[in-house]
């Protein structure tokens, strides 16, 4: 860079601009998708969970009712902890006899 003055309209200027709202913007969506852990645990919504199994979310009430699958109640909101789906799935993987 010479020794021009910098204004609001100079190119570089723009150009730091825009890079660094698209910094902020990444970092937003970063927090934005993150979840928090609980002693090194992650834990699912239910809409997460029921995305995750591909069912619906009355399939998987159902699947608490019937003691199929752990959760935890805090008050009106269930949670599941991701291990504790992973290892479903794990249990009830079949693998090929061919």
């Amino acid at each position: 860079m010479n020794n021009e003055i910098l204004t609001r309209d100079s190119q570089w200027i723009k150009s730091f601009f825009n890079s660094s709202k698209q910094m902020l913007d990444d970092i937003d969506l970063l927090v934005k998708n993150s979840k928090p852990h609980l002693n090194g645990e992650r834990f699912l919504t239910d809409k997460e969970v029921s995305e995750k199994l591909k069912i619906s979310r009355r399939t998987l009430q159902d699947y608490r009712t019937q003691g199929k699958i752990a959760y935890i109640q805090l008050g009106g909101k269930i949670l599941y902890k991701e291990s504790d789906i992973e290892k479903m799935l794990e249990s009830g993987y079949q693998k090929s006899i061919l």
